[in-house]
């Protein structure tokens, strides 16, 4: 459950600054389908690639956590 809502904020931020999948995982340096697997919720990136994710969107890994309920 909490992986699910990590890759929807993941993935509407990075519509939302313009990046494919593509782009955005090549500048991660991880694959697409570890990407994908990530925004479908299947799998929890680790700090590395949250760090990652935030640096190259231009916001803060706390941005990008899911709002608690």
């Amino acid at each position: 459950m909490e992986a699910e809502k990590w890759g929807r904020r993941i993935r509407a931020f990075r519509k939302l600054k313009g990046y494919t999948q593509e782009s955005f995982a090549k500048d991660l340096g991880i694959s697409v389908s570890i990407l994908g697997e990530i925004e479908r919720g299947n799998r929890m990136p680790n700090e590395d690639i949250l760090a990652g994710m935030a640096s190259i969107l231009n916001i803060t890994v706390e941005e990008l956590a899911p709002k608690e309920e």
